[in-house]
């Protein structure tokens, strides 16, 4: 057993990054007489698996191999066969795997089918490794919530905008491009109704070969404006959440017509945590939350981000008058105030940004 082996596997995985969600990353790599003789990683969402590319890759030559595995073989027939009955039928001897699927459907059974075809089955190898990679997956599958990620742009002192609300650009082309691959990672984008009327975004990837997420705006009391570039999407990827009080409103058909869609919840102060609940129902496993400050203030209050950017321009407006990217909080102490976890340094030209993870 090599963990470089493991390592490439990895690698691959995150090539699919972007195409393949609601599944898992994953990346296989086969390996005989201490060479990779195939490789291989799971490329778009309903395609064949890691697995499946990586044995077929290795052109019949698997009798004795190893494969590495980023993630359990699945054992049942779902999109595709189940990988475990391809790893037997190839023949191969050892199958290392990084971590065991969280999908219930699958959990512990791939190993015990690889095993009980007289398969050597080693787990745990880079699993920290592998359960990062796959932060959304597991919280997705475990939890039945989306996975909640922040970001935002803010100047030296923590403002998202001026007093007027002008916010064009804060953070240099290099940083937009960056969150332009969030927003292609991620199959969802949250903004308040605030945010939307005000600025009117078009909350899309805009990235060669990407894809455009699914548009999410928080609106309790039904003012989302009907000119706005939101509703006027023919994708029909525009979902609106809002109170059950405005069932019977009659702008509803009206949007249902422009093709948005809706989640509907009692009262107007909605939790963060009922919103990405109702956000996995429809098979959205992650969402990018991108402001305004009230709905960022309350995931902070909630606890309810799991991960987040916080893009840091060299600009300072010093005016208490601004738009603060978070508010509302009373803090008598230092240490009472809210605390990021493992935090990376990223450097976009003369912008830093904090990336964190609950």
């Amino acid at each position: 057993m090599n963990k470089k082996y493991m390592a490439r596997a990895l690698e691959l995985a995150a090539l699919g990054e972007g195409a393949v969600n609601p599944n898992p990353l994953v990346g296989a790599v086969v390996v005989k007489d201490d060479k990779i003789i195939g490789e291989g990683y799971h490329h778009k969402f309903g395609g064949p698996h890691a697995e499946v590319f990586a044995l077929e890759a290795a052109r019949g030559n698997t009798q004795g191999a190893d494969i590495y595995v980023t993630l359990e073989p699945c054992s049942h027939y779902g999109k595709t066969p189940p990988c475990a009955k391809k790893i037997i039928d190839m023949g191969i001897k050892r199958c290392i795997i990084a971590t065991l699927d969280p999908n219930p459907l699958v959990s512990g059974r791939g190993v015990k089918m690889l095993e009980d075809a007289g398969i050597e089955v080693i787990t745990g190898v880079m699993e920290k490794e592998a359960l990062e990679q796959n932060r959304v997956f597991m919280k997705y599958i475990s939890e039945k919530k989306a996975y909640l990620f922040l970001k935002c742009g803010i100047t030296l002192d923590g403002k998202i905008a001026s007093r007027t609300g002008n916010s064009k650009w804060i953070t240099n082309e290099i940083s937009r491009e960056k969150v332009q691959k969030l927003r292609n990672k991620y199959m969802g984008i949250m903004v308040g109704v605030n945010t939307l009327i005000k600025d009117d975004p078009s909350l899309t990837a805009r990235i060669e070969n990407g894809r455009n997420p699914y548009r999410i705006v928080v609106d309790p009391y039904l003012k989302t404006p009907f000119e706005s570039k939101f509703v006027n999407f023919d994708d029909g990827k525009s979902i609106i959440v809002t109170s059950q009080e405005n069932m019977k409103n009659e702008n509803i058909k009206k949007y249902e017509k422009k093709g948005i869609n809706f989640i509907y919840l009692k009262g107007y102060d909605f939790k963060i945590d009922e919103i990405l609940k109702e956000i996995a129902q429809l098979g959205i496993d992650a969402v990018l939350l991108e402001g305004g400050s009230y709905l960022i203030s309350k995931a902070f209050k909630e606890n309810a981000i799991d991960g987040g950017e916080i893009f840091i321009a060299p600009k300072i407006l010093g005016d208490t008058e601004a738009i603060p990217f978070i508010k509302g909080f009373n803090f008598n102490n230092i240490a009472d105030g809210f605390e990021l976890h493992n935090v990376k340094i990223n450097t976009y030209g003369d912008n830093v940004s904090m990336e964190f993870y609950k």
